[in-house]
C-alpha cells in the first residue's frame, strides 16, 4: 500500500514539473516584429515624441521604440507573443487621456 502511494506521489510530481517546463518554454518564445507608425497630433520633439517613445519603451513586449517628430513616425520592435499591433496603437492613442495622438497608418517593416 505504501509503495502505491509513493508511485502516485512520484507521478504527480513528474506531471507538475513537466507541465511547468512546457509553460516556461512557451512564454520564452520570441516572435520579433517591427512596424512603423505614422502618428498625427505631435506638436514638439521633447514633449510629444519623447513621451510617446517613453510610453512605448515601457510597454511589456516592446524591445525598441524610436519616435521622430520631424517624420511624424515611430519605429517599434516588439515580441508578437507578448503584445499585439493593436495594443501598441492603443498605448499611443491613450496617452494624455486619448485626446492628443492618432496612429493613422501602420507599415510593416523587416
Amino acid at each position: 500500500m505504501k509503495s502505491n502511494i509513493t508511485v502516485v506521489i512520484l507521478l504527480f510530481i513528474t506531471l507538475i514539473f513537466s507541465s511547468c517546463k512546457e509553460k516556461v518554454e512557451q512564454s520564452t518564445e520570441v516572435d520579433l516584429k517591427k512596424v512603423a507608425l505614422n502618428i498625427e497630433g505631435m506638436t514638439c520633439e521633447i514633449g510629444c515624441a519623447r513621451t510617446i517613445e517613453s510610453k512605448l519603451s515601457k510597454t511589456e513586449g516592446v524591445s525598441f521604440a524610436k519616435v521622430s517628430f520631424d517624420k511624424k513616425k515611430g519605429i517599434v520592435e516588439y515580441n508578437a507573443n507578448i503584445v499585439s499591433e493593436k495594443e501598441i496603437v492603443n498605448v499611443v492613442e491613450q496617452i494624455a487621456g486619448g485626446d492628443l495622438y492618432k496612429v493613422v497608418e501602420i507599415e510593416k517593416t523587416e
